[in-house]
């Protein structure tokens, strides 16, 4: 009788072994190769920095060039006991508050909207970022004199059609005029933001709801929303860090007045019109104090949303 034997099983060849010398050498070459990079935005960002907090420590108006020396934190005194940076912290809270929170409410609007599929979709998504892709001075002239101008300006005009009188917009509602201008260019940017998370979405799990007999509007507020969460925190947290620095449009619309004159903009006045660049200094950095509280609580909410979003997983 003929026993058969079958042959052993073939044994997974052995996955070499990397040294602890040569995870090092591994580890040394990546930072290495980060040193650049991390070199130039040291030079770029942090020195211009400190050597702003340098001015921020003098006494120096460019009237008196000869009288310039060191003075401690008079100028941090004279600033924070200034009403004016009070009442234009007040104004920047105001204009990016409300900024934010219409360009993120349209940018989901618009998102929604563009991510189903309809003739000339890619056209429409195209025409509906051209906004953010403006520039902010050339977007205020066109804003101040083609549509807000109270003699020839196109709202006026639209006005005059349904019988209301002309409305002067710079000079009546000039913090209407800046956060509609805000809120006009910066909802591309949180539309584009919206949109990738909802194209993102797991489109089984709306099927299964869909099958399931959930209506439209419970399939958002109990799916959609809740996967879009870490999404709109994304956009708020950008889009506050970049309104909290506008500048242009202030400038060339209103020039400060109505409630407009922000932290940027109180700093080129103390810069450019009252040449104090000791103070104007120290309006800056309180600036970038304020950029950092406001971006340390906003990223501060998003990492609580990626934990959770990680546990639940």
């Amino acid at each position: 009788m003929t026993t058969l034997v079958s042959p052993p099983a073939a044994r997974p060849a052995p996955q070499p072994v990397r040294s602890t010398g040569g995870r090092r050498r591994q580890l040394a070459v990546s930072r290495a190769l980060l040193w650049p990079a991390l070199a130039t935005s040291i030079v770029l960002t942090q020195i211009p920095f400190v050597v702003t907090i340098y001015y921020s420590l003098q006494r120096w108006n460019m009237l008196r060039p000869g009288d310039r020396g060191f003075t401690g934190f008079d100028n941090y005194a004279r600033v924070l006991s200034n009403g004016s940076f009070l009442s234009s912290l007040g104004s920047t809270v105001a204009v990016t508050g409300t900024s934010v929170v219409l360009s993120t409410l349209l940018g989901l609007l618009f998102a929604v909207l563009l991510d189903r599929k309809f003739v000339g979709r890619g056209v429409a998504r195209t025409l509906m970022i051209t906004p953010f892709l403006v520039m902010p001075a050339a977007a205020a002239l066109v804003w101040k004199w083609s549509i807000l101008d109270a003699a020839t300006g196109m709202a006026n005009w639209g006005l005059s059609l349904v019988g209301l009188p002309p409305v002067a917009w710079n000079t009546e509602v000039p913090i209407v005029t800046i956060i509609f201008v805000l809120t006009w260019q910066y909802t591309p940017f949180a539309m584009l933001i919206l949109l990738a998370g909802l194209q993102a979405q797991n489109k089984d799990v709306l099927e299964a709801a869909a099958v399931d007999g959930a209506g439209v509007f419970r399939t958002f507020t109990a799916i959609t929303l809740p996967h879009l969460r870490q999404y709109v925190e994304i956009a708020v947290l950008l889009a506050s860090i970049m309104l909290l620095q506008v500048f242009d449009p202030i400038a060339i619309m209103t020039r400060g007045t109505g409630g407009t004159k922000t932290l940027s903009y109180l700093l080129y006045e103390r810069a450019f019109v009252g040449l104090e660049v000791g103070e104007a200094a120290a309006y800056g950095v309180m600036t970038v104090l304020v950029t950092i509280l406001v971006a340390s609580v906003a990223l501060r909410t998003l990492f609580k949303v990626f934990s959770k979003e990680g546990i639940d997983r």
